[in-house]
Order: structure tokens, then sequence, then C-alpha cells
């Protein structure tokens, strides 16, 4: 058994299967989930586990060399537009109507249970050399 890290065996095997461009959709509760991704629905009650648990989580362990979130975020939810902030700097801000079509070519998606609008973003994954 692991000790240390993500436990969730889904999720685990899933981010063992990317590879380099390859992207996570990390979205709240309420994001549209398109057909075709894999996705890990960690969802258990409203706000369990937030976005912010579930990205320090993904960050701690993939290589991220781009991100993309919705630009409503900054009106809607400052909270989550302070952490997508301070986690990604380089962030790239679209429409959320463009981030909800960018979201079916992701590779997984992580639904967490937040609650809140607009917490949601696309990492896309780069390569650790």
């Amino acid at each position: 058994m692991k000790k240390a890290g993500i436990l969730n065996r889904h999720l685990a095997g899933a981010l063992a299967e990317l590879g380099h461009g390859h992207g996570v959709l990390v979205c709240d509760a309420g994001m549209p989930i398109p057909a075709g991704p894999r996705v890990v629905d960690l969802a258990f009650r409203a706000g369990v586990p937030s976005f912010a648990e579930v990205l320090d989580g993904l960050l701690a362990e993939l290589v991220v060399e781009g991100a993309t979130a919705a630009r409503e975020v900054h009106g809607a939810n400052p909270e989550a537009a302070a952490l997508l902030t301070a986690r990604i700097p380089a962030l790239e801000l679209v429409p959320h109507e463009e981030l909800k079509v960018l979201s079916a070519g992701a590779r997984l998606i992580v639904r967490t249970g937040e609650a809140r609008p607009y917490a949601n973003v696309l990492l896309r994954c780069g390569v650790f050399f």
C-alpha cells in the first residue's frame, strides 16, 4: 500500500498513464463533463473535497507546463482566482464557454466536490527532464 501522495487507486492509475502535452481538467461539481475523457469523480458532498485540496495534490505529483482557466473566475470566485494565480504563474484565461469546449480534449477529468463557481482549470502536462 502507498503511504504518501494520491491514494485513490483510480486517480493514481490515471495519472501514471499521462504523457507530455496531455490535458487534465480539475473541475467543480457543476462543470459539464464531456463524453470521451476518462473521469475520476472525487465528489462526495458539496465542498468535499475542495478544489484547492485536489489541485494541490495534483500539482505535487504532476509536471505542469501550462494551464487554462475561465476568465470569469476573477469576478465570480476571487478565492479560486487567487489560488490559481498563486499556484500557476503562466495561467491563460479564456471565456468559460471556450474552456468547456477545450475540456473535451482533456485526457483526464478530475471532478471535485467544489460548490463555488468557475473553480475549474485545464492543466497541460510537461516532462520532468
